[in-house]
């Protein structure tokens, strides 16, 4: 009978694992971590330190969690796999969980958990830190735009149409989108602004159809360098950290290909996992692969090949982390100088248009007069 029952709590786990998931935020997560690998590292046993942890976390939420885990642990279950019930980390956190309870090295392998974490977090504000200016004068501008056609334009259309001179062409443009918002204006806007969330939303958040928005932005002319940069950096740090931790070359690239938010780049660790794991080589695997270079440099190939034969593949993706940590810090920078102007010249040139499609038709009053 008591075999049955834990089946009965295997097969009905997923469903909390969705809620859990989502309902805890990353940083109780990340408390939770961080001070399960103190307390390990300064000898306190496993479950001593999930009970301290549990007397400390102020939430509810995590309060149940960890009480959950302990009642795991304490009838004889793997920490990895009492995390995994409780569906509060992704797969490749719970791998390197396991090794470190497999191998005696748990503090170690918590502490590269944190690592990784802090440096997805890192990368991830690296790119939204890039798109903040763009994300809020964008928006800001569409929104003057549709409130200069919607309010100011129709009036100006009342003004000139009253008026007995020859109009310049850019100004009959700006008073038939004047005469067109006034009349249909109250329909147009709200239908346009609907769609622009419906758009963004499933480009960038629906789970099924968000892979396109990641594939627009990696394929972007301005934002597909930092992307790749932050990309290279991210397979630095993981397959070097992965790699030291004693985990197999395969399943390194597995949690590598379950780190990315871009499919484009989840496809291509996922080719390269699947190469290596029926034999090949990564020398054969970039070749084999189209456009292969567009996702890592020649060059950053050739350091792989080379450490792949003469076995220093973490040192070397060590390296390839460090180094482009600093790139994306430029990139960002002079991403930031270049947008900055961009956005300015345009803003300025829409501004200077309408400026001139009011001017010049009063110009030509003044001369009548």
């Amino acid at each position: 009978m008591a075999k049955k029952t834990e089946t009965k709590q295997v097969i009905l786990k997923p469903k909390e694992k969705k809620l859990w998931f989502t309902g805890l935020l990353e940083k109780e997560k990340r408390f939770f971590l961080e001070n399960l690998s103190v307390l390990i590292s300064a000898g306190m046993d496993l479950l001593s330190a999930l009970r301290t942890l549990l007397e400390e976390t102020k939430s509810r939420r995590m309060k149940k969690v960890i009480a959950n885990i302990i009642s795991r642990v304490e009838g004889g279950e793997a920490l990895w796999r009492s995390l995994q019930a409780e569906g509060i980390f992704p797969d490749r956190v719970l791998t390197l969980i396991r090794f470190g309870e497999e191998s005696g090295r748990m503090a170690e392998n918590l502490g590269l958990v944190n690592l990784q974490l802090e440096k997805e977090k890192m990368f991830g504000s690296k790119i939204r830190t890039a798109m903040l200016y763009p994300a809020i004068v964008l928006p800001f501008t569409l929104l003057v735009g549709i409130g200069v056609a919607w309010f100011t334009l129709p009036r100006l259309s009342d003004v000139f149409s009253q008026v007995n001179v020859p109009l310049p062409f850019f100004t009959r443009v700006l008073i038939d989108i004047g005469n067109f918002f006034k009349i249909y204006g109250g329909y147009v806007v709200p239908i346009f602004l609907l769609v622009a969330i419906n758009v963004l939303y499933f480009l960038f958040s629906f789970p099924k159809t968000k892979a396109i928005g990641y594939i627009l932005l990696s394929r972007s002319f301005l934002i597909k360098e930092l992307i790749r940069e932050v990309e290279l950096g991210r397979l630095g740090y993981i397959m070097s950290s992965l790699l030291s931790a004693g985990m197999p070359l395969i399943s390194c690239l597995k949690s590598l290909s379950e780190s990315t938010s871009f499919h484009n780049y989840q496809k291509f660790y996922l080719f390269l996992h699947d190469n290596l794991e029926n034999g090949n080589s990564f020398e054969k695997s970039f070749k084999s692969y189209r456009s292969s270079s567009f996702y890592m440099p020649v060059f950053v190939q050739n350091m792989i090949i080379s450490a792949e034969r003469s076995g220093k593949l973490a040192e070397i993706f060590d390296k390839i982390g460090k180094n482009y940590e600093g790139k994306v810090e430029t990139t960002v920078k002079n991403f930031s100088t270049i947008i900055e102007p961009v956005l300015l010249i345009i803003i300025g040139l829409a501004v200077a248009a309408i400026a001139l499609g009011i001017m010049m038709p009063m110009y030509s009053l003044m001369q009548v007069f």
